[in-house]
């Protein structure tokens, strides 16, 4: 490296190619701004003028293929329980063995936190080594003496080069790894500073190879950057076979966990968290949690049930709509997709004939939890017409169902799941779409009285009757 000349280059961190010169447009994937500077060593003339290698033997090689069916199976032992049912849900019911795990999210969400935790949940019967790049191991010590954690197998190493990092894993042979964090890793033999595209990418491919070789499971924190997306190369996320995403406002206790990549799972499923002051605590039943505090009585609230996966989860909706000052009406949304906001309220003032155009509208989904389900619908129109005629929705209902264009109410999947979620919570009534009630039998929910609705005026009349 003493003989090699280090130059500037311009490294695409969504599909890795590279220009002498900075481009606002990549010209191999199109996407925009993803140009970023980074130092490479210029291979030495010497090394380039040197004898070619040998051409390549036909059908000859070392390398050697098994038969399927006589791999050896190991699927009594393929995944190790956390002990942390919210994260195995996520993960697919356990960590698989040579598997890795980037985990990703905001500065202080609590990564560092729920994996010196799931650290402390498996070191009774497995071996656990934690590579800290940003703290000391004082540092890392103090956080898990306030986390009052089991400390006898896990053992901890500050350390930042890539290579020593493999060659303690290969030495050491944990039952898991933890790297944190990937963006303050660097290869000896790259110029770069830690932190740039091909750092990161060169050392996401080590670890892999030795998670691989070893079948040493490996989680691996990854920073993000301002728009919410993993920062560094996009090829980092396609060497991992899992990518989780922890998310949460700072400013609230709950945390939520969800996948974006599981190559051993459903991407589905959702795992939720409370911050507390001695660490990160389950949440069980994140439907009573979301339903607390909830104003009885009061317009413009209305639940609906969203599926998770296999989980279903009630939420709050809260609509508001008030006279405007302006002169064109204000549309705030949080935790709903705006523009499916608008669209709904174009289907009531079209297909119902309530008026909004003259009105502020403002949506808030309660919990800090993003509804992406569109059997959330129905639910919202309710909420906007609560509290556009100031009626409010009984506080024992519950609608299910998603809108058409026309007006329609149309059926959602797992809706017996929800149904029996609801009645588990103490709901008494709940309006869903009239083609499903074919389908299900009143006798199964004794405690629940379900209303169909084929359109929206049959909902709306529900809450003009009452309850």
């Amino acid at each position: 490296m003493k003989d090699a000349k280090l130059k500037t280059v311009y490294v695409c961190s969504n599909c890795g190619e590279t220009s002498p010169r900075w481009m606002g447009r990549c010209p191999s994937c199109g996407s925009w701004n993803t140009m970023n500077e980074d130092v490479v060593a210029e291979p030495s003339k010497a090394a380039g003028s040197g004898a070619k290698a040998a051409p390549r033997q036909e059908g000859v090689t070392s390398l050697t293929a098994h038969r399927l069916a006589e791999i050896r199976s190991t699927e009594e032992k393929s995944r190790i329980l956390t002990g942390i049912s919210e994260l195995d849900r996520v993960l697919g019911g356990g960590i698989v063995l040579g598997g890795v795990v980037l985990l990703s999210g905001e500065p202080g969400v609590g990564k560092s936190t729920m994996l010196l935790q799931l650290c402390g949940a498996i070191s009774g019967q497995h071996t656990v080594l934690y590579i800290t790049g940003e703290e000391s191991e004082r540092q890392v010590k103090l956080r898990a003496n306030r986390l009052d954690l089991p400390q006898d197998n896990i053992y901890l190493a500050a350390e930042n080069d890539i290579d020593e990092i493999c060659g303690l894993i290969e030495k050491e042979k944990p039952d898991l790894v933890v790297i944190d964090s990937i963006q303050t890793m660097r290869c000896a033999d790259i110029s770069s500073s830690a932190g740039t595209v091909s750092q990161v990418k060169e050392s996401t491919a080590r670890l892999l190879a030795v998670a691989k070789k070893q079948e040493v499971p490996m989680f691996i924190v990854g920073h993000v950057n301002k728009d919410g997306a993993i920062a560094g190369p996009k090829v980092m996320e396609h060497l991992v076979d899992t990518v989780l995403y922890f998310e949460g406002d700072r400013m609230l206790p709950y945390r939520i966990l969800r996948a974006a990549k599981n190559r051993y799972g459903s991407t589905n499923e959702l795992g939720m968290f409370d911050m507390t002051g001695r660490g990160l605590a389950e949440i069980a039943n994140p439907s009573q949690m979301l339903l607390e505090g909830r104003p009885l009585g009061v317009s413009g609230n209305c639940v609906a049930c969203t599926m998770e996966g296999t989980r279903p989860i009630l939420s709050e909706i809260q609509a508001l709509a008030a006279k405007t000052n302006f002169p064109s009406p204000r549309r705030t949304c949080s935790g709903y997709d705006y523009n499916r906001m608008n669209l709904l309220i174009a289907v009531l003032e079209k297909r119902a004939g309530f008026a909004f155009g003259n009105l502020d509208v403002y949506l808030n989904v309660i919990g800090g939890i993003t509804l992406r389900d569109t059997s959330c619908d129905l639910a919202v129109c309710l909420s906007m017409v609560s509290s556009l005629l100031d009626r409010p929705v009984h506080d024992k209902l519950l609608a299910v169902g998603e809108v058409g264009l026309g007006g329609e109410i149309r059926s959602v999947p797992s809706l017996e799941q929800r149904l029996r979620e609801a009645e588990r919570i103490g709901f008494e009534q709940a309006v869903i779409p009239r083609h499903s009630l074919a389908r299900l039998n009143p006798k199964d929910y004794p405690g629940l009285k379900l209303t169909g609705a084929a359109y929206l005026s049959d909902a709306i009349a529900v809450l003009n009757k009452g309850y």
